[in-house]
């Protein structure tokens, strides 16, 4: 299932990160889906991008 908007995330999601982490969290997951074809690790990818990008940031604490 691809997340078309940021409402379309999970309640956990939505409320867990900020409107921009919740970018890229559906932009990674939606990638990931395609290429795994697997919620579970689509979700797993979605969160270490989320992770990436919070540490490049100096977001650690996301």
């Amino acid at each position: 299932m691809l997340y078309k908007s940021n409402q379309d995330l999970p309640l956990e999601i939505r409320t867990r990160l900020s409107e921009t982490y919740q970018d890229i969290y559906r932009a990674a997951y939606n990638s990931a889906i395609h290429w795994y074809g697997e919620a579970a690790k689509a979700h797993k990818v979605a969160l270490s991008a989320v992770k990436m990008q919070s540490v490049v940031h100096g977001n650690v604490g996301v």
